[in-house]
């Protein structure tokens, strides 16, 4: 199992996210993520945010030996062909360590704020099929050409091509079972969703019905989930975290418990051989909650106390 950090730039400064991802390093952690928006998801809009890509160029360079990411691209910001463009780039500035992540784009106050089209649910999800279609083609072939509904490509080159053949690990997140699912099936080689076993488990197995209909291996998509990290033996303390998650996510109140990777650390341990079980192959915690400070010690604790038993990778 391979165990990552899914690092919120919300109300961050670039050296204390350089400091956490070095020390990320240092300890021995897998990958390490970044978020996508450009603004705080509240009424004002108030509060720093940094930007994604730039930042996780310059963390590319400075931090040289974990996989590095995003969690994920909203696609609704970027032309695909651009993104293919730089995560092409990027994978060869890392020597071949790239994760590119997508999504549909969800965050409508900074579609508003910057006059950036937000499409309908389904029109997001139709431009994110397509998206992924031009990705990889740009990767893989020598010329491309698309004639899609959203997006055209006309004997377009890219050039140089990434390090990872055949192409870099692109991971779809979302949990959407009729349409999501369904693109992850035709395009993703990982597939990231919210909660813990019990929600990973049902939802592959709707993965593994579109798997069979495209005529897809299930098992050639590595699966992950965030989970929030808490080591306590306080049960208050474990309810008030799925409360927090639960009005963060917008989640169920049993799948917000689900998304809790909370408990002593021998209760954390019985959770990962639950995730494995259901067929979990990456664990992301985010840095969302609870607060830093607490977090970054618990981090400590479980990269050292647990994670060695699941025999985490100790290179990208």
């Amino acid at each position: 199992m391979r165990f990552g950090v899914f690092t919120s730039l919300s109300a961050q400064t670039w050296p204390g996210v350089l400091d956490l991802w070095r020390h990320l390093e240092a300890t021995g952690w897998d990958i390490a993520c970044v978020t996508d928006h450009f603004m705080p998801n509240t009424k004002d809009r108030e509060g720093a945010m940094l930007e994604s890509w730039t930042t996780l160029c310059a963390l590319t360079a400075l931090v040289p030996r974990i996989r590095v990411g995003s969690i994920g691209l909203g696609n609704t910001y970027r032309h695909p062909a651009v993104v293919a463009k730089m995560a092409a780039q990027l994978d060869i500035i890392s020597g071949g360590r790239l994760l590119l992540g997508l999504g549909a784009g969800w965050q409508r106050n900074e579609h508003e704020a910057y006059g950036i089209p937000s499409y309908t649910m389904r029109e997001r999800l139709e431009r994110l099929d397509e998206a992924c279609e031009v990705i990889r083609s740009l990767w893989t072939q020598h010329r491309s050409n698309f004639n899609g509904r959203y997006y055209q490509l006309s004997e377009a080159p890219l050039d140089p091509k990434p390090v990872q053949k055949p192409q870099p690990e692109l991971m779809i997140g979302g949990g959407g079972e009729r349409v999501t699912l369904r693109i992850v099936a035709k395009h993703a080689g990982h597939w990231n969703v919210w909660g813990g076993p019990k929600l990973l488990a049902r939802k592959s197995a709707i993965l593994e019905e579109h798997c069979a209909k495209a005529g897809r291996d299930s098992k050639s998509i590595m699966r992950s989930v965030n989970m929030a990290l808490l080591i306590t033996d306080k049960k208050d303390e474990i309810d008030r975290l799925a409360e927090t998650i639960a009005k963060r996510m917008g989640l169920e109140a049993a799948d917000a418990h689900g998304a809790c990777l909370a408990g002593t650390p021998d209760q954390i341990r019985e959770r990962l051989l639950e995730l494995q079980a259901a067929g979990g192959t990456t664990l992301f915690i985010p840095t969302l909650f609870p607060a830093m400070d607490r977090l970054r010690r618990d981090m400590d604790r479980f990269i050292t106390e647990i994670a060695p038993a699941f025999n985490a990778p100790s290179s990208g």
